[in-house]
Order: structure tokens, then sequence, then C-alpha cells
């Protein structure tokens, strides 16, 4: 062990310790170890304990070869090419070495640091687990190469790493005593049978008892994000006998968490877990319904504001609210800040993005025109293409009421036929209206292409299908810089909304399931009588909406009060 290890280690004996798991964290766009919205949350929860003084670490995969990069073709048909990086680059090699046992193989595992520096200095170490090493067979060292990749095998063995390696790699580095593990969705879940072993290894037991359960679920917080079973990683017992060998499978089953042959991870988080939460008031209704047996709060998830908010709103900030880096509730007092002032740095974040734009695509934009933006994971309950369902009708409301241009950007899963399509019917809309509406697709969505376009945009549409989005956070990222929604009434919209105030919804009711055409019907008419005449006759009423939705959302819908309320009601510190 490294002398900096030692040190850090003495440091982290004497306080309580919250160690964070998540299968991805978004932290920068130069380390691909993220795809969306999973991995940006975990990357802004680290940030906003960093500021705040949390006594976190991160734990995670380091995916040698990314997610991945995407092409478009002339169609709108995705190819996929590796995002290969080094980490020697980037990240902090770590002397300490870990293993785990995979169908009765030792399995090597070593550790990158990456440091999120708070902005008091506090810091936050996120260790990246390897299994690239020389010991390891070729199949084992590409265990930590793609995120999302393969099939149950290679994603029951990298979660075999991230929750049992994980622990094991806690230990080599000197973590001893941890006052929360948090498993940021199931994939993490594993860990937990790690703990069991620790206890019963302590006790001289051969199986856990209910006192070892309770032991461990006295330790562990869990975050669900998935409001649909399909969503929820289950494994065969088969498969989980010839991974984790038969001793271990027992074990799984004795703890509740195998449900008809099958390895459940949702169900082994909740069952060994003293805190369960989803990630929206809605999300834990649901959640509820769909695991009843289990006490399941919500937490509503936020963003980093530091992250997110763009430098021309920064500036404007330190000038009005110069606390809000440190307390993020004081943005509620953008209310007070001129209109003027608001609209000439939303003009310049918008220069920004268009700029970004032509640089990308060659295509240039008119800043004078009304740009909505559309940018998130491309899969179908997400419905990319309801914007354009009624090319007809888009186009009469443009030549009536006022011009529009759309941007969009977005991934399809590489298995992800339906969402594949879903970007073909995009770009065959886009071939239908090119003379009339201007509509981009812009390839390679990550968090630098999401900065641009959360603060230039004028307007930010979502429209998922109910009940299907657990939080979405790109809307609440767009609020900090003073861009309303157009959205579909769920997930933390249902919180967030003001009719006219905030943004503006997609339907006029939450709990009822979605009905296609009826909300296709509700954005056009929402577009026609109300967002572009406010926004072409009335710029001082729009951009009033823009100042409410930085002082009412982004006071709100930050990770400084999400990080908070895990602190208080997750953590017990």
């Amino acid at each position: 062990m490294s002398t900096s290890d030692c040190v850090e280690n003495l440091k982290h004996e004497v306080q309580p310790i919250v160690a964070y798991f998540s299968m991805e964290v978004g932290l920068d766009s130069s380390l691909p170890t993220y795809s969306g919205g999973l991995g940006v949350l975990a990357g802004d929860t680290l940030r906003a304990a960093a500021d705040m003084g949390i006594p976190v670490i991160g734990v995670t995969l380091l995916y040698r070869r990314g997610y991945f990069r995407q092409n478009l073709d002339a169609l709108g048909n995705q190819v996929e090419h590796s995002a290969d990086w080094d980490p020697e680059k980037l990240l902090e090699p770590m002397e300490s070495r870990a293993a785990v046992t995979i169908e009765g193989r030792k399995v090597e595992i070593r550790a990158w640091r990456y440091t999120v520096r708070g902005i008091n200095d506090h810091v936050v170490p996120v260790y990246f687990l390897d299994t690239y090493l020389p010991d390891n067979s070729d199949w084992d060292r590409a265990l930590t190469d793609h995120l999302y990749g393969g099939d149950d095998h290679y994603r029951l063995c990298q979660e075999v790493v991230l929750g049992l390696g994980g622990i094991a790699m806690l230990r080599a580095i000197g973590y001893k005593q941890m006052q929360s593990y948090h498993m940021n969705e199931g994939h993490s879940a594993l860990l937990t049978l790690a703990l069991l072993e620790e206890y019963c290894q302590k006790k001289g037991l051969s199986a856990p008892t209910e006192v070892e359960k309770e032991a461990v679920s006295q330790q562990c917080v869990f975050t669900t994000h998935t409001p649909v079973p399909a969503g929820h990683d289950k494994f065969p017992l088969s498969l989980v006998k010839q991974v984790l060998g038969e001793e271990r499978a027992n074990t799984l089953t004795a703890a509740g968490c195998c449900v008809d042959g099958m390895l459940n991870m949702t169900h082994l988080a909740l069952s060994l877990s003293r805190y369960i939460n989803g990630v929206a008031m809605r999300h834990g209704q649901i959640s509820r319904d769909m695991f009843p047996s289990y006490p399941i709060n919500s937490i509503t998830n936020g963003v980093h504001a530091g992250t997110w908010i763009a430098t021309p709103f920064q500036r404007l900030y330190d000038k009005y609210i110069p606390e809000w880096r440190s307390d993020n509730l004081y943005l509620r007092y953008a209310i007070s800040i001129p209109l003027d002032e608001i609209r000439q740095a939303h003009a310049e974040a918008k220069r920004e993005l268009l700029a970004e734009v032509k640089r990308r695509s060659g295509i240039e934009l008119d800043p004078t025109v009304m740009t909505l933006g559309f940018a998130r994971r491309a899969s179908t309950y997400k419905r990319a293409d309801l914007l354009l369902s009624d090319l007809a009708r888009l186009k009469r409301i443009v030549r009536q009421v006022g011009p529009l241009q759309i941007i969009y950007a977005g991934k399809s899963h590489p298995r992800d036929e339906g969402g594949k399509a879903v970007i073909r019917r995009v770009f065959e809309a886009i071939a239908a209206v090119r003379d009339t509406i201007p509509v981009i697709y812009l390839e390679d969505y990550d968090m630098v292409l999401g900065h641009y376009l959360c603060a230039g945009v004028d307007l930010w549409v979502n429209t998922p299908q109910k009940p299907q989005e657990a939080s979405g956070t790109s809307g609440m990222k767009a609020a900090f810089n003073g861009v309303p929604s157009l959205s579909v009434l769920d997930g933390w919209w249902i919180e967030g909304h003001l009719e006219g105030v905030t943004g503006w919804s997609v339907g006029d009711s939450w709990q009822a399931a979605s009905n296609t055409a009826e909300e296709a019907a509700s954005l056009y008419e929402k577009l026609e009588y109300l967002i572009l005449p406010t926004f072409y006759k009335r710029p001082g009423a729009f951009a009033e909406i823009m100042r409410s939705a930085i002082a009412i959302n982004g006071s709100f819908f930050n990770a400084q009060r999400m990080v908070s309320q895990y602190a208080r009601n997750a953590y017990r510190l």
C-alpha cells in the first residue's frame, strides 16, 4: 500500500463513511464510463457530496472501451464504435489489489482513483475497478471493457466484480468500517452477499441467520430507478450457480431474492436494505405498488448546479446571488434578477449552442427563431417522434404563428432495435419537413453536448409514455439556465410543473396512463396557442417564465437538496 493510501485510510477511519456504488458514473466526457441519466446522476451526487463535505466515496467499473461512440448515416441508421480511452492519462493508479471468484477462477482486480474536489476543497474519491491484469484470462480481462455490453453471463460477472469485488477492494485499500453502503440501482446488490459473508466469517458461521441479515440491512441503502418490471436485472439460478458456486447461490436463495428460478437483483437489494427510495414522488408510489412488501420512500432527483449552469448564467448569479454556489436554495432569489439580463445571458448561451451545432453538423441555425431541444436516450417509451407525429399540423403552426427549429440528440442501446427505429423515424420526418422546419439530429450525445443543449435551446421538450419516466433530469438542467419545459406529466415534472409559470404540460393529468393521440394534440395546441405566441409577441412574458423556472425549479431540483435528504433520511449523518 502506498504512503498516500495509508494517509487517506487513517483520515477516513475517524469519520463515518458512505460507500456509493453505481454501475456507471458520469464525471467528465473524457471518461466514457456512463451511458446516460443514471451515470450522470451518480456523478452529480458525488460532486454535491464533495461540495457539502459529506464523507462519501464512489465505487464503479472502469470500462476501458466505454459505452460506445455513435455515428448516424443519412437515413438515421446507428453505427456503434468502441470509445477507447487511456486510464493512465486521467486517473491515479492504486497499488492495492483485490480478487473475486468467478466460475471457480480467481479474478484479480485493481483500482484507479478519480478525485472529486468540492467548492471548499473537500475530497470525494471515486474508485474505478479494472480486471485488465496479466494474471487474468483474456475473457476475465474484458469484464471491465464495455458498459452494458454482452449477454446475461457477461453482465452477471460484471456485477460480481462491482458488488463482491467492490467490497473486497475497499477492504484492500483500508476502508474497514462503513456507516452506509448505497446501491444506486440493483446492479451492485451483490455487495450485500459480501457483507453477509463478512459477518459469518467473524462469527464462524457457515450460513447467515436472521441476525446477520438484519445487521447487513442496517448498513445498506437502495435507490431504485426503474418503474417497469422488465427493467430490473434478473439472472437464471442455473447461471448464478455457474458463476458464483452452489454455496453462494444457496445463500442468495435463503435471503429470499430468488423468485421463479431467477435471481432478481432488485429483490436482493430490497430484502437487505434499511432504507429504500424511488427517485420522484410518483416513482415512489409506483415502486410501492410493484413491491408492496417493502417500505419504499421517495427522494426526488436533483442535478449539480455548478456543473450544469452555463457560464453566462454563472456570471449572472455571481452578480446578483453570490451565495448560490454554496447554497443552491438561494437560486430562489433569481426572481429578482432583471428580465433583460436573463434574456442577455440566454442569448449568449444560445449563440454558443448554435456555434457548436454548426461545428458538428455544418448547419447554421437562426438565433432569432424559437429553438426546441429534445435530447435523451433513444428508447421507445421516450417517444422522440411524438413531436413530429403530425407534420402537416406542425407546418401549419409554423406558417401561421411563427418559425421553429428543432435539435435532437440521443443514443440507442446497441441491442435496442425499437430505439434505433425511433431514430430512423425522426430522420424520415426531418427529410419530410426540410423545406419548412430545420430539424437536426446531432450524433454522439454526451455530457459536453448536453451542456450546450440544456442551456441554449428556448424550450425543453419531453414526451415519455406515462408512467415510465422514473424521474428524468435533463429538464432540471434546462431550468437552471432559464429554459422552461414542455413535458408530459411524469417523473419530476409532476412536482416541478406550474402551468404557464415554469413551463407547460403535455396533457392535463399525471394519474392516467398515456394516450398518444391526445398527448400529441395537447403538445401541438400548447405550441400553437400558448408557447409560440408568447415567445414572438410577448417576449417579456416569456422571460418571466424563464426566470420562474430558475427560481422555482432550480432552487429545489438540485443535487444539494437531494444529497441533504439522503444524508438525513438514508445515511443517518
